[in-house]
């Protein structure tokens, strides 16, 4: 099974030339091992993870498969992970389209730690362009002040626990994602609110915005978290 993929979000970028590729992990603690280390009670049970063919056990089980495949042995899911970004680029470029990664499509791993000769993937590809949404504040202090690598974006995710954090990184020029119950204001945290449902292409994003986000999902809707806002 190929590590990356599509979905439904990633390909509302078509339109504007890109075409993005993921990697869907199984989220928090599913596989038995973390890779949400700072999502919250609300973000967990409204994870994504569920939605479209992720309702499938089948799909589940494969993502879960594909995230011991990462723990048991990352240096060669590394290696793997280069070879089909390649591959991706260079189809890209024969079809016209700009290629993107989001290798955090239901995870929040630091790949930016991760290296295979001294190099990580985003030095290796240093003219293409990877992307996140993140909860991890040190990840995301990190990427603020200019240490991340330059073709790595990251917008940080509003959580029920973490809004003194949003401020934080508000107030240092970062984005922050915000998922709202079934509208979108026009402000919030005194800075105007952008659609984030109209693609995924958040390194496109003006600064100092909120990245709004509509519910999807049952438990989303219900969520009495805080997680979703509700207006």
């Amino acid at each position: 099974m190929s590590l990356l993929t599509t979905n439904t979000k990633l390909n509302k970028s078509l339109k504007d030339g890109y075409k993005s590729f993921g990697i869907h992990l199984a989220p928090y603690k599913l596989s038995g091992r973390n890779v949400c280390t700072s999502a919250s009670k609300g973000c967990s049970a409204a994870c994504l993870f569920n939605a479209g063919y992720g309702a499938y056990d089948k799909v589940k089980t494969a993502r879960i498969n594909k995230t011991i495949r990462f723990w048991e042995n990352k240096q060669l899911f590394l290696q793997t992970l280069i070879s089909e970004v390649e591959t991706q680029v260079r189809r890209c470029s024969k079809n016209g389209y700009i290629p993107t990664f989001r290798l955090n499509l239901t995870s929040d791993l630091p790949w930016e730690t991760m290296r295979i000769n001294g190099k990580n993937i985003m030095q290796m590809f240093p003219h293409v362009q990877f992307y996140d949404y993140c909860k991890n504040m040190k990840r995301m202090l990190r990427f603020l002040t200019g240490k991340f690598p330059k073709n790595y974006h990251l917008t940080f995710s509003r959580s029920e626990e973490n809004q003194s954090d949003c401020e934080i990184v508000a107030g240092c020029g970062g984005n922050v994602a915000a998922v709202f119950l079934d509208k979108l204001p026009e402000t919030y945290m005194n800075r105007p609110v952008i659609n984030g449902d109209i693609n995924d292409l958040r390194f496109l994003d003006n600064k100092n915005v909120v990245v709004g986000l509509i519910a999807k999902g049952k438990k989303a809707k219900e969520d009495e978290t805080g997680f979703v806002i509700k207006h």
